[in-house]
């Protein structure tokens, strides 16, 4: 199908298109479609349905830009989920957080067990081996909960534990050095959010991602208090990052226990942890396995080859 819409106030065309036509990227990305511009007409062409919903989407941003000069990319974000959520049924299971139009559900009966514990306790545990998506469904919930208002901040953490390589031989300062090892975090926030909106966040304080050390003497009330790699803990930090959980806050601990990098005479706090906190009432304790991998096929295929004895 193919559909022309005249542009309403051809002088606010960079601030529909976006800078480097970066809305219509958005649009395109979303709802698989072509846009092109000609003239004063915006062209789109796709599958019909397709074509309908990135219509609706440039029909709310041109009305938005009668009120005002500009367009955030927030603004056309939220005009697709907005269409997204209008032209379909939400399924029980989805979190309430899109990647390119679609919302992030559980892939598999273990992951939704994760998200289901995670939404039903304060504290939650899970472990399991890479690629389950631990880390990735943690902070899909902890934006989630952002957005639905029932946190007012996301903290992120990681013990700066080497695997094999060591910190001090990074290049740069602290930051410099403490960056590779919290990029995961910041690679799944970046799929959920835009960049601005995330370098926004960070700057009001409403997303932190810090190295655990940092969290000593602090109260974290009305949070998201996401742990990941935490096989790579000591008893005396997993204790230390617990006692951090402050009111109305939810803590999502999450770890590998096969790939524990401390030296070889220091205790996991984790595995402490899983221990001592067993069968308390509100901490929810889950387990993923190699049938819950989701990336790549042969993800699955290399852990089932290291773990065969």
């Amino acid at each position: 199908m193919n559909l022309s819409i005249a542009l309403e106030q051809p002088q606010k065309k960079l601030a529909l298109f976006g800078a480097a036509d970066r809305h219509l990227k958005m649009i395109r990305e979303t709802f698989g479609v072509a846009v092109t511009s000609r003239d004063d007409e915006l062209h789109i062409s796709g599958e019909r349905e397709q074509v309908g919903k990135a219509m609706v989407v440039l029909d709310q941003m041109q009305k938005k830009l009668r009120r005002q000069d500009w367009l955030s990319a927030e603004d056309v974000g939220s005009a697709i989920s907005q269409v997204v959520a209008q032209t379909r049924q939400r399924e029980a299971d989805e979190i309430d957080v899109y990647v390119r139009g679609r919302a992030i559900k559980p892939k598999t009966d273990g992951q939704k067990s994760y998200v289901q514990a995670m939404m039903q306790n304060d504290l939650t545990f899970c472990v399991g081996p890479a690629g389950t998506g631990k880390t990735y469904l943690a902070v899909a919930v902890a934006a989630h909960m952002l957005k639905q208002g029932a946190a007012k901040r996301i903290i992120l953490a990681r013990p700066a534990v080497e695997a094999g390589e060591r910190l001090g031989f990074l290049p740069g300062d602290l930051q410099a050095k403490v960056n590779p090892y919290l990029r995961p975090l910041f690679d799944a926030l970046h799929d959920m959010m835009e960049f601005d909106q995330v370098k926004r966040f960070m700057v009001n304080d409403v997303i932190e991602v810090i190295p655990l050390a940092f969290m000593r003497g602090r109260t974290l009330n009305e949070s998201v208090i996401i742990l990941d790699e935490a096989q790579n803990t000591t008893p005396s930090q997993m204790l230390m990052f617990l006692t951090r959980l402050g009111h109305d806050s939810k803590m999502i601990v999450t770890g590998d226990p096969s790939q524990v990098d401390l030296e070889e005479d220091q205790a996991s706090g984790l595995h402490d942890a899983l221990r001592r906190l067993s069968g308390i009432r509100g901490i929810a304790m889950v387990e993923l396995n190699r049938q819950d991998i989701v990336r790549h096929r042969l993800v699955q295929n290399i852990v089932n080859a290291y773990e065969r004895k």
